[in-house]
């Protein structure tokens, strides 16, 4: 399905269908990795059923779309700057897609914003990062799985340290005025992700 999504999407700047499959394949590769249990094709494919509800509302779909398949290029549990690297790798693609500056800006923004996933002043950028954390206003099964796959691609740290780290989220998001910023994700995720948290930071601090 992605696949289907990215190629013609990319055809739209670039008529090389060599450079486009290449692109592709690098990202069908980097999410691919033993690695990512969570970060991957499925989160990805996820992110995209959760924007179409949305599509009305935003502004440059095609960039929208660019950061999706971008926004998790690189990712290192190791690392802190993974949304960096992959709005680096992003701008890259899209420059050699000749696309307009400008929205290469506004795509870059979208992945960068996946960091603090604060208000935007691009509404764009705020359907996106809702998009992101939709995952957090699921039901508690789904969120269960969720919760357990993040910890896998943490795997290399002890509990005593991997508990300490996701409580900081936990706390951080449970903190925040509002999870989400637009007020379709707000209505349809908010109570839910907050009960979600909450129930997570629980079963940790016990």
């Amino acid at each position: 399905m992605l696949r289907d999504i990215f190629i013609p999407l990319a055809h739209n700047y670039c008529d090389d269908a060599t450079h486009i499959e290449s692109l592709w394949n690098a990202i069908e590769n980097a999410h691919n990795t033993k690695a990512r249990y969570y970060h991957n094709l499925a989160h990805l494919e996820h992110l995209y059923r959760c924007l179409l509800n949305v599509k009305n509302n935003i502004k440059d779909w095609d960039m929208i779309l660019f950061a999706l398949f971008y926004h998790d290029y690189v990712y290192n549990v190791l690392q802190q700057n993974n949304e960096e690297q992959s709005a680096k790798k992003a701008i890259e693609v899209l420059s050699s897609l000749s696309i307009d500056k400008n929205r290469i800006t506004s795509c870059s923004d979208m992945i960068l914003a996946t960091k603090g996933h604060h208000i935007s002043k691009n509404n764009d950028v705020n359907y996106f990062t809702d998009a992101d954390l939709s995952i957090l206003g699921s039901d508690w099964g789904q969120y269960t799985i969720y919760f357990a796959n993040v910890r896998k691609e943490y795997k290399y740290y002890p509990n005593f340290m991997y508990n300490k780290g996701r409580v900081k989220v936990l706390h951080h998001f449970i903190q925040m005025p509002t999870i989400f910023k637009t007020d379709y994700f707000y209505r349809r995720y908010e109570q839910q992700a907050k009960k979600n948290l909450q129930q997570e930071m629980d079963t940790l601090t016990k």
